[in-house]
């Protein structure tokens, strides 16, 4: 079925005028088509200095794709990646006379800076937003997060999660989530919610088991749009689950909205810290104040002798924070209840506020609140932007 609706939408898309003559399918500005659970998902290719105005061909493109039968809705991003259909194609420059040496070209002008960390555009009704990374997987990055998020929101706090972790979203598990989020006006979803937090994620919008084979230029589309068509508003707080590791999801979200700053998750073992230190290094980087790092599975405790194991070392975490200048925000046992808490959807913050690792988590956001007003980083609001 799916083959099908591909090609009644690239049908479809033959009839949308491309602008400067010809239609966006016969000019190779349309990539792959990607169909999962009655959503559909592509790119229209266009030069990047001239997006702008390829802003409503997009929201027509997106219309008439959702249009299809079976589809219930279509996201679609504009790409500057690749040419489409010789929008930028250049005449070959003249070959040298024989013997002669080819000019040498002039060196291409250095890309723009970063825009200043105040000038990047807020979502609109969110106050803060605190990202949550890791420099590589299997660190309890998102088991974190669902736990800061409540943490935050015990403090009195109105609280969002987005999970945006495209390939391999969790958030829907961690919080026992099912289901579709509903749209609101025709366009703009409304966050699923769960113990108090309002959450969205990929998970919500494909089934489990989909693989999500997306380059970046989607990767990037779909993390805006849920960043910015999603009801949020009224929030203090947004907690953004990052994906492991420094890919397009980090940069997206470190040039698209002025972050109140990252928590960086380890454990405390060397290859870990390793990758820590370069997620650390990145948000520097795009000048995103880090607000401290997290031990994670910081030290077992037997439950039936009381003794204590250091399986995966200890405090490696804290020396590193030290090292670097940055806060230490506590750390976390590796703990059966955890884990299993996690797999159930019923998170410690919320099924046992009053345990001992409750309160560890619960620690770590009041620090992590306080290193936020350290910094004095804040969000702005915005309105809709335009896709890249």
């Amino acid at each position: 079925m799916s083959e099908d609706q591909k090609s009644k939408i690239l049908e479809i898309l033959s009839a949308l005028p491309a602008p400067g003559g010809g239609d966006v399918v016969s000019r190779g500005m349309v990539s792959d088509i990607f169909v999962a659970d009655g959503k559909a998902f592509f790119s229209i290719s266009v030069p990047a200095a001239e997006a702008p105005r390829f802003e409503g061909l997009r929201q027509e493109a997106e219309r008439r794709a959702a249009a299809v039968p079976g589809l219930s809705s279509a996201m679609v991003a504009l790409t500057a990646e690749r040419r489409g259909g010789g929008m930028e194609a250049r005449p070959p420059a003249p070959r040298p006379p024989a013997g002669r040496a080819p000019p040498v070209a002039p060196r291409a002008a250095s890309p723009s800076p970063q825009p200043p960390r105040a000038a990047r555009q807020g979502i609109e009704g969110v106050g803060r937003i605190v990202a949550v990374a890791s420099g590589k997987g299997g660190v309890g990055k998102s088991t974190t997060a669902v736990n800061l998020a409540l943490g935050f929101r015990a403090l009195g706090l109105r609280v969002g999660l987005l999970d945006a972790d495209i390939y391999g979203p969790s958030v829907p598990r961690l919080l026992g989530l099912r289901g579709r989020p509903e749209l609101e006006n025709g366009r703009v979803m409304r966050p699923m919610e769960a113990y108090g937090l309002k959450a969205m994620s990929m998970g919500f919008l494909v089934e489990e088991e989909t693989p999500m084979i997306w380059r970046g230029p989607m990767v990037m589309s779909a993390l805006n749009q849920m960043m910015r068509e999603v009801a949020w508003a009224p929030l203090d707080i947004l907690v953004v689950d990052m994906p492991p590791g420094t890919g397009d999801a980090q940069l997206t979200m470190a040039q698209q909205v002025p972050l109140a700053g990252a928590v960086i998750v380890s454990t405390p073992q060397d290859l870990a810290l390793i990758d820590a230190r370069k997620g650390l290094a990145m948000f520097r980087k795009v000048e995103v104040p880090v607000l401290g790092i997290v031990e994670n599975m910081s030290y077992f405790v037997a439950p039936d002798t009381g003794r204590r194991y250091d399986i995966f070392g200890h405090g490696g975490a804290r020396a590193e924070a030290e090292r670097l200048g940055v806060p230490f925000l506590g750390e976390v046992p590796l703990e059966m209840a955890i884990r299993e808490g996690s797999d159930a959807g019923a998170p410690v913050m919320a099924v046992q506020p009053d345990g001992p690792h409750a309160r560890a988590y619960a620690a770590i956001a009041e620090r992590t609140l306080a290193s936020i007003e350290a910094s004095g980083a804040s969000a702005g609001k915005t309105p809709e932007i335009v896709f890249e």
